[in-house]
């Protein structure tokens, strides 16, 4: 069996090859295909040859071509590494001298402090987020990119790592992992974004059980010792194929919690953000003495 570091060097365009699926767009840094995860029409689906990992713009995810398998093949960690590391399959990718590696432009943090740019609180307002709610989980961050400095709403998760978003940007700092909010609760709501989460609060006033954020059901695999330490998981997943998939494998993940699938509350939506945002339109924004969500 190969080890983990070696099996993250399998190629990610040869193992898609080995499916039958070519870029539509090819160069010798990186390909862009139609999306394998999902229906569309656009490629958005990148794979980075050089570094060899994979984005899909569409889902807001990537990674490495363990977390690629996890989703095509419909398995676990556990599963994925026996499934990569068998030797019969996707051939080891020739090494890149790191003198020839491509530039890619690197975010640095500058600093966080609280949140309060009226450009930033505007932009949660416009997403349907009450700010006093994000004051209490979200930073004002700044950072650089090639030696401009930007600033955005930042999520820190577990690892110390940051989920950046402004109305221009989408994008976060490493290390990528999971949030938790422990309450000394045996419930724990289950989000994929940390928008979807402000959403809730946003609608409920107030956080009486756990919470884990995924910041991208990649990270599925990272928060399932932390599940599992819950009776009751509730799931508020987005309303398209990753998210059903995500509860499907943290119900197989977790046998002997009861997990429980809220996605249908806002069937009509892409996810929570997006209900909360129809919803308060259509009471034009007036308030409310109770506007949470019945479960």
């Amino acid at each position: 069996m190969k080890t983990i570091h070696a099996i993250k060097c399998l190629s990610i365009r040869a193992y898609l090859a080995e499916r039958g699926l070519h870029p539509t767009k090819d160069n010798p840094r990186y390909g862009l295909y139609l999306s394998p995860l999902r229906e569309e029409r656009t490629p958005s689906f990148k794979v980075d040859y050089a570094q060899n990992l994979w984005y899909d713009f569409g889902l807001g995810a990537g990674g490495s071509i363990i977390d690629l398998v996890m989703r095509l093949e419909r398995c676990d960690f556990t599963q994925a590494i026996r499934f990569l590391g068998s030797g019969e399959r996707t051939p080891i990718a020739a090494p890149v001298p790191s003198s020839v590696l491509p530039t890619v432009p690197v975010l640095r943090l500058l600093s966080d402090i609280p949140l309060r740019h009226p450009a930033l609180v505007g932009y949660l307002s416009s997403r349907g987020i009450d700010p006093d709610m994000a004051f209490g989980y979200c930073r004002e961050v700044h950072y650089a990119i090639k030696g401009r400095e930007y600033f955005a709403v930042g999520f820190r998760n577990d690892a110390g790592g940051w989920e950046l978003r402004s109305e221009r940007f989408k994008g976060g700092v490493s290390p990528k992992h999971i949030t938790t909010i422990d309450n000394r609760s045996d419930t724990v709501l289950a989000f994929e974004g940390f928008m979807d989460f402000i959403s809730y609060l946003s609608m409920e006033k107030q956080l009486q059980t756990n919470a884990a954020v995924l910041n991208s059901v990649v990270n599925l695999p990272k928060a399932i010792p932390f599940f599992d330490r819950h009776a009751t998981v509730h799931t508020f997943f987005d309303n398209d194929e990753a998210g059903c998939r995500a509860t499907a494998d943290l119900k197989r993940l977790c046998p002997n919690s009861s997990v429980i699938d809220r996605s249908h509350l806002y069937r009509e939506h892409k996810d929570l953000n997006e209900y909360w945002q129809a919803k308060q339109s259509r009471q034009h924004i007036a308030p409310k003495r109770k506007r949470g969500m019945k479960m």
